[in-house]
């Protein structure tokens, strides 16, 4: 008696080991497309580029009161960029009332602290404006 059942089985474990490598050669191909789709399409493009200067737009000088009866006449200048909306300065002036207001004088006095304050101005301004300044210049900074 001879059996021929062992010679089916191996076709079939043929055919499963290329079944294999198909679905292998099948992954490997997405993950390669998904690759180049994101170098190409979805990559970032690097670091924003530094905006361009614009015209420094001059504010009028303000009183600001300070602690125990002191008050600070605080003059700015806007630095705005190259591509900057109209610019209207109530906000910076709204913004630097309130930064400076309530200050003493030996805090201003600091050049460090003064410094630290100027940074939070600049700060505030970029998102009171939307970008659209860059810089600030204190034209006038007396206290009394």
């Amino acid at each position: 008696m001879t059996t021929t059942a062992p010679a089916p089985a191996a076709p079939a474990a043929e055919e499963a080991k290329g079944g294999k490598k198909k679905l292998i050669m099948i992954v490997v191909a997405v993950a390669v497309a998904g690759a180049a789709a994101w170098f190409l399409f979805l990559k970032p493009a690097g670091p924003p580029k530094p905006p361009e200067p614009g015209e420094v737009l001059p504010l009028e000088a303000i009183q600001v009161n300070l602690e125990g009866g002191h008050y600070l006449r605080l003059g700015l200048a806007l630095q705005l960029t190259a591509d900057a909306h109209e610019a209207d300065g109530s906000k910076a002036l709204d913004v630097a009332i309130d930064l400076y207001s309530g200050r003493s004088v030996a805090e201003l006095a600091d050049p460090a602290e003064r410094r630290k304050l100027k940074k939070e101005l600049i700060k505030e301004l970029d998102h009171s404006y939307h970008g659209d300044v860059m810089d600030v210049y204190l034209t006038e900074f007396v206290m009394q």
